[in-house]
């Protein structure tokens, strides 16, 4: 990889920690998620049309950004009801760890790409470290009784929301071959507020939605514009390097979640998530230095 694709994807990293802490310490997450891609849509919308202007879109793009809109629609609300359920330290890890197991295969089998042999040890110490962090401490009873992280609302909605970002890593890394990277972002963002709209309205109404606002305008306004910049610079680096290589990758802002976590939510930080942390940053040294 790259330095520049590894720049952004550190730089993107720690954007997207960053916004996920701002949406699990929302009163409403769901109603949360919805209003930052609204908010994200309607503060962009002058930088959308310069771009598209510049830009144009043929066909292949829209479908393909409406292919990514309509899985972001299901990856908002699942991850707004995984935080409902669980904590970020138990959530966002495993959302974000499920992605980096099946996109290098998948990526390998249905696009083409080769893996070297660094890349492959340095994507299973990453895999590893993730799962370190988030069940350090529970592996004998994990290992015993499998079914105890089934009854977890906030490990399957994790689960769910780690398939969804799976799905639109690849569709994305085909998408920006046919359109602008941040231009294609700003077409998902709307396309997701669009599509998420009926289902915020038919389970929370409207007066969530003003609750939320009045509560958290300057949060939502600041985790949309952390939305479009960390997954932009996603896209930008999905069109210099190869998915396979970055979706692993940018799984080192789990190490940033949980500074975060301790800094911020003043969570211990104990020997699994510094173990977890250790061999998420030596994958990411692995990756990086992979031809």
């Amino acid at each position: 990889m790259g330095a520049l694709s590894l720049a952004l994807v550190l730089l993107s990293a720690f954007s997207h920690s960053a916004w996920n802490l701002l949406l699990k310490r929302s009163g409403n997450q769901e109603v949360f998620a919805w209003a930052l891609l609204v908010s994200g849509s309607v503060l962009l919308a002058p930088m959308g049309g310069i771009l598209f202007w510049l830009n144009p879109v043929e066909a292949p793009g829209y479908w393909l950004a409406l292919a990514s809109a309509v899985t972001h629609v299901a990856y908002f609300a699942l991850l707004g009801r995984a935080y409902s359920q669980g904590d970020l330290s138990l959530v966002y890890p495993i959302a974000r760890g499920v992605g980096p197991m099946l996109v290098p295969v998948i990526a390998v089998l249905t696009l083409g790409e080769s893996v070297a042999l660094p890349a492959v040890i340095g994507i299973t110490l990453i895999v590893g470290g993730i799962f370190i962090v988030s069940w350090w401490g529970r592996f004998r009873k994990i290992l015993s009784q499998p079914s105890v992280l089934l009854r977890d609302g906030g490990v399957r909605y994790a689960v769910l929301t780690g398939l969804a970002i799976t799905l639109y890593t690849l569709i994305d890394k085909v998408g920006v071959d046919h359109v602008q990277p941040f231009l294609y972002m700003y077409m998902i963002n709307v396309g997701a507020a669009i599509g998420l709209a009926p289902y915020i309205a038919f389970r929370h109404g409207m007066a969530p939605v003003r609750r939320e606002w009045q509560s958290n305008a300057l949060p939502i306004v600041t985790a949309s514009l952390l939305v479009f910049f960390a997954y932009g610079l996603v896209l930008t680096a999905f069109s210099l390097s190869r998915v396979s290589y970055v979706a692993p990758a940018r799984e080192v802002g789990i190490v940033f979640g949980v500074l975060l976590g301790v800094l911020v939510l003043k969570e211990r930080f104990g020997q699994g998530r510094l173990l977890g942390s250790t061999l998420i940053v030596l994958g990411l040294i692995l990756i990086a230095l992979s031809p």
